[in-house]
């Protein structure tokens, strides 16, 4: 039967010896340390960093142990996101051994390329911000005028005000087209011939008459051209006043 607690200790002890600077105990029931890794020095003698805790399960290392970053210097979210991918790659590559020193092994090959690539990272960077301060002057003062842009611009500006001219007066035509005189409404619609007549007869049904304006034309004083002893009713000017 496998003693892995007695097989873990000594695991221990020789992770201590190999990294005696960098290796440091934080309990012993469950088994659990952290380790940190860094890169070797870059172009501009920049580095990163990484430090990897471990806690061994029961049974390592026929069962991987845990881990995780426990923190890390000039690593961006995704350079902490492949670390740990790797790391789950490399545990199931080396199930049932023991792994602790593969593990940090490959961390280390890890870091050093992403130093490597700060350099590149750098320029893209100033690239952007170029490309984004460009962009922005761009905004603000617009684009020069030149004699070639323009004669551009003016006869895309010619061709859209002439469609928009041609679609008017199609409308316009079309418009006229569906127009009807007034023979044509009544040949459309019959309801007309009797709308004026139904219109008369239903106000004639409620036409209210002022009768005292028929009392006071009984006041009036109006001569009647047959007492005219001068009226002749063939000679119409013998009513006229002299």
């Amino acid at each position: 039967m496998t003693d892995y607690g007695e097989e873990q200790r000594n695991k221990l002890e020789a992770l201590e010896s190999i990294y005696p600077d960098s290796f440091t105990v934080l309990s012993e029931n469950p088994p659990s340390f952290t380790i940190t890794v860094t890169s070797e020095a870059g172009e501009n003698d920049e580095t990163v960093q990484t430090t990897l805790k471990f806690t061994y399960s029961e049974k390592y290392p026929d069962e991987a142990p845990l881990y995780e970053i426990f923190s890390q210097e000039n690593l961006e979210d995704n350079d902490v996101s492949d670390i740990l991918k790797l790391l789950a790659l490399q545990a199931e590559e080396n199930l049932g051994m023991v792994m602790i020193f593969t593990l940090v092994t490959a961390v280390q090959e890890k870091l050093n390329e992403i130093v490597d690539q700060i350099k590149t990272r750098r320029e893209e960077k100033k690239q952007k911000e170029k490309e984004a301060e460009e962009a922005e002057k761009q905004l603000f003062h617009g684009t020069p005028v030149t004699i070639e842009n323009f004669l551009s611009w003016k006869a895309k500006f010619d061709a859209e005000l002439l469609e928009i001219k041609k679609k008017g007066m199609k409308e316009e035509e079309q418009a006229g087209k569906n127009k009807l005189n007034g023979k044509q409404l009544f040949e459309t619609d019959h309801n007309l011939d009797t709308s004026d007549i139904q219109f008369l007869e239903d106000a004639g049904n409620n036409v209210e008459v002022d009768e005292s304006l028929f009392q006071e034309m009984d006041d009036l004083e109006l001569e009647d051209d047959e007492d005219d002893p001068d009226y002749n009713p063939a000679d119409p000017e013998s009513d006229l006043t002299d």
